[in-house]
């Protein structure tokens, strides 16, 4: 049964910085594209990062490019999203998911069936 958990969330204060952890298990994590999302209450999960099986590449959304870095240690089975120079409106809960594709990295700002999901992990950016 795969599974992911994330880890990392908290309350910080504007500017600050949050390392996020995805840790997977059954799954053969080498092989999967990661990614992670964000929601909050009312709107739709909106894409934030990804990045492929090897690590070699990368996917960003426009609202946090060059402030946020995705990452990856196969070795460990772990994903992370490193935020730098957090704002309020990156309040959300944050998820991870991995799927197994070789297609673009552009294809995963959309969720698809299939897709492992973590339950989330909250992060509150305060002003």
């Amino acid at each position: 049964q795969a599974q992911l958990v994330e880890s990392g969330g908290g309350l910080v204060q504007a500017g600050d910085s949050l390392r996020l952890s995805c840790a997977a298990s059954g799954l053969s994590f080498s092989r999967y594209t990661v990614g992670w999302f964000r929601q909050t209450p009312g709107k739709e999960r909106e894409f934030v990062a990804a990045m492929s099986w090897s690590g070699g590449r990368t996917y960003y959304s426009d609202s946090v490019e060059g402030r946020f870095a995705i990452s990856r240690d196969n070795a460990k089975n772990t994903a992370y999203l490193r935020m730098n120079s957090l704002k309020p409106e990156d309040t959300a809960v944050y998820y991870c998911v991995a799927r197994k594709t070789n297609q673009d990295m552009c294809t995963m700002v959309r969720m698809m069936p299939g897709d492992y999901w973590g339950l989330g992990i909250q992060v509150t950016v305060s002003s």
